[in-house]
């Protein structure tokens, strides 16, 4: 099986990103920039992705969709938003987070993630630095962030992180991130980017695409 040949199977399988599951309607707009930081947080945790995806639409439904939502609403709102979509584990913790999360967004890029993207002129690092100031975004969480935006944030691109990559190894796919994002066709390196992820999450998908 062509290395092409795996990558559109697995893109007909699997090809949807986190934040489209999410129900993000990714634009580089602020709601949704915002949505896909909540989103990364919750991902970037010791925690099923299904789980941290309900989660994550359990706030939106509670109408925390934007940085002030988010802190205008209390803490108990936000830990029984988390509950509700099974994030319970870190509940109180990442309700903490979330808010202290808005705050700071607030304060500093006045509720628009656009600003850091001007900041950082193209540079990663400091992109990736400044996802980082969130409570709860770390090393895991930025690089979550960046894969799922690169398709509208296309200085990111091709951004396969080291989850990706585990996943294209475990497929037999290249794990150059240029080389990847060839095999993305008309997707996107972000949607392969998820794909891939869930490969390295699930055996059993390996399995499916490979047939081994």
């Amino acid at each position: 099986m062509s290395a092409r040949s795996t990558a559109a199977a697995l893109l007909d399988a699997h090809g949807t990103t986190y934040a489209q599951e999410a129900g993000i309607r990714l634009r580089d707009t602020p709601q949704p920039l915002y949505q896909l930081l909540v989103l990364s947080l919750l991902l970037s945790t010791r925690i099923r992705a299904s789980v941290a995806v309900a989660a994550a639409r359990a706030l939106y439904a509670h109408g925390m969709r934007t940085p002030r939502r988010t802190a205008d609403a209390t803490w108990q709102q936000r830990v029984d938003a988390l509950g509700e979509g099974g994030y319970r584990r870190y509940d109180e913790r990442t309700a903490t987070q979330l808010g202290e999360g808005a705050t700071l967004l607030l304060e500093i890029y006045g509720g628009d993630l656009r600003r850091l993207r001007r900041e950082a002129d193209g540079d990663l690092d400091v992109l990736r630095d400044g996802l980082r100031r969130t409570p709860g975004i770390g090393p895991v969480g930025a690089d979550i962030f960046l894969r799922e935006a690169q398709d509208v944030w296309p200085e990111a691109a091709p951004y396969f992180d080291a989850k990706a990559r585990q996943g294209a190894e475990r497929l037999g796919l290249p794990t150059d991130p240029a080389a990847l994002a060839r095999l993305s066709g008309g997707h996107g390196p972000s949607v392969l980017a998820a794909a891939l992820v869930r490969a390295a999450l699930d055996r059993d998908i390996v399995r499916s695409v490979t047939g081994g």
